[in-house]
Protein backbone atom coordinates (compact mmCIF):
# COMPACT_ATOMS: atom_id res chain seq x y z
CA UNK A 1 0.00 0.00 0.00
CA UNK A 2 1.06 3.56 -1.17
CA UNK A 3 2.16 5.91 1.69
CA UNK A 4 -0.05 8.17 3.02
CA UNK A 5 0.54 12.00 3.58
CA UNK A 6 -0.49 11.42 7.67
CA UNK A 7 2.68 9.09 7.52
CA UNK A 8 5.17 10.96 5.16
CA UNK A 9 5.01 14.06 8.21
CA UNK A 10 5.21 11.27 10.90
CA UNK A 11 8.45 10.39 9.64
CA UNK A 12 9.68 13.73 8.16
CA UNK A 13 7.75 16.06 10.37
CA UNK A 14 6.22 19.08 8.93
CA UNK A 15 7.82 19.68 5.40
CA UNK A 16 6.09 21.55 2.44
CA UNK A 17 3.32 20.04 0.27
CA UNK A 18 5.51 19.80 -2.84
CA UNK A 19 8.12 17.12 -1.15
CA UNK A 20 4.91 14.79 0.14
CA UNK A 21 2.92 14.82 -3.10
CA UNK A 22 6.63 13.84 -4.84
CA UNK A 23 7.09 11.56 -1.93
CA UNK A 24 3.89 9.81 -2.55
CA UNK A 25 3.64 10.03 -6.27
CA UNK A 26 6.45 7.42 -6.01
CA UNK A 27 4.10 4.42 -4.60
CA UNK A 28 6.82 4.07 -2.06
CA UNK A 29 5.67 2.21 1.40
CA UNK A 30 5.96 3.55 5.01
CA UNK A 31 9.11 1.07 5.03
CA UNK A 32 10.71 1.99 2.55
CA UNK A 33 10.23 5.79 3.31
CA UNK A 34 11.77 4.41 7.08
CA UNK A 35 14.93 3.25 5.13
CA UNK A 36 15.83 6.06 2.78
CA UNK A 37 15.55 8.58 5.82
CA UNK A 38 17.76 6.25 8.07
CA UNK A 39 20.24 6.08 4.98
CA UNK A 40 20.33 9.73 4.43
CA UNK A 41 20.95 10.18 8.29
CA UNK A 42 23.02 7.38 8.73
CA UNK A 43 25.07 6.71 5.60
CA UNK A 44 28.40 6.26 6.53
CA UNK A 45 27.53 4.61 9.64
CA UNK A 46 25.20 1.62 7.30
CA UNK A 47 28.25 1.47 5.10
CA UNK A 48 30.32 0.50 7.61
CA UNK A 49 27.95 -1.83 8.30
CA UNK A 50 28.14 -3.64 5.34
CA UNK A 51 24.64 -2.61 4.16
CA UNK A 52 24.00 -2.30 0.48
CA UNK A 53 23.02 1.31 -0.80
CA UNK A 54 19.26 1.65 -1.55
CA UNK A 55 17.96 0.94 -4.62
CA UNK A 56 14.57 0.93 -6.43
CA UNK A 57 11.69 3.13 -4.80
CA UNK A 58 13.74 3.81 -1.83
CA UNK A 59 16.74 4.96 -3.75
CA UNK A 60 14.18 7.03 -5.47
CA UNK A 61 13.00 8.84 -2.28
CA UNK A 62 16.88 8.91 -1.13
CA UNK A 63 16.94 11.10 -4.24
CA UNK A 64 14.28 13.16 -3.32
CA UNK A 65 14.86 13.95 -0.20
CA UNK A 66 18.78 14.99 -0.77
CA UNK A 67 17.23 17.47 -3.21
CA UNK A 68 14.93 18.62 -0.23
CA UNK A 69 18.13 19.24 2.18
CA UNK A 70 20.64 20.89 -0.56
CA UNK A 71 17.85 23.16 -1.22
CA UNK A 72 17.63 24.04 2.43
CA UNK A 73 20.92 24.60 2.71
CA UNK A 74 20.82 27.50 0.13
Amino acid sequence: MSITREEVISVLGPVDDALITDIVTTGATLEELMRAWGWINNDEALVKEGISPPSGRTAELVELLSQDDEEDEL
